[in-house]
């Protein structure tokens, strides 16, 4: 079964389909419609950190601290005039699919799109002591030779509020995309699903 909670910072993964909301502090939910207005596609405006592999399989709360300090500390160090770093990406989360589009020097017309299933993402945060205004997710990245390692992807937004908005979107991504592969019938009732969802990720309409 899916555990949710409306107040959310926190997402935590279990093995499918169960999915552990943690909630370290309770937070004013906005509406979730994209900021980002008039573009080919919707999102919110971030500042992409990089990601670093991390080891273990098993996210407690606090996991991704580490990750993300040394991801901030190598930032970039150019700053707008309001003392925040340039958004350099748009961050679209939907079910089935997260999308980061990088943005061109000018911060206009997207040049690459990363993308990566909802079904790897094991953990996500917006909980950063580093800074209020990150979010964090560990991605299952498989490689061609079909091992696996775990990726703590990291993104600056432009709000502490934004970042909150970002883990509710994950939470809510997560609910339509496991009901979704209940109902089709790809999770077993032991838990498991019987294919990896990103090779028939269907159309989220």
């Amino acid at each position: 079964m899916l555990k949710t909670k409306l107040n959310v910072l926190t997402l935590r993964k279990e093995p499918l389909p169960t999915v552990i909301f943690h909630e370290p502090e309770a937070i004013e939910l906005c509406s979730t419609t994209p900021l980002i207005k008039n573009r080919s596609q919707a999102g919110y405006k971030v500042t992409y950190l990089g990601k670093v592999t991390i080891s273990g399989t098993q996210f407690l709360s606090g996991c991704t601290e580490s990750a993300v300090v040394g991801l901030w500390n190598s930032k970039p160090s150019a700053v707008t005039k309001d003392g925040d770093s340039p958004a350099n990406a748009i961050l679209e989360i939907r079910p089935f699919q997260v999308r980061l589009h990088h943005l061109g020097g000018r911060g206009e017309a997207s040049v690459a799109v990363d993308s990566y299933q909802v079904a790897r993402i094991a953990y996500c945060t917006a909980d950063h002591e580093v800074s209020p205004s990150v979010f964090a997710w560990i991605y299952r990245q498989i490689n061609d030779d079909l091992s696996f390692q775990m990726d703590c992807h990291a993104v600056e937004c432009q709000s502490k509020l934004e970042a909150k908005m970002l883990a509710h979107s994950m939470m809510e991504a997560f609910r339509k995309t496991f009901h979704s592969m209940r109902t089709d019938g790809r999770i077993h009732k032991s838990g498991s699903a019987d294919d990896d969802p990103e090779d028939s990720t269907p159309d989220d309409g």
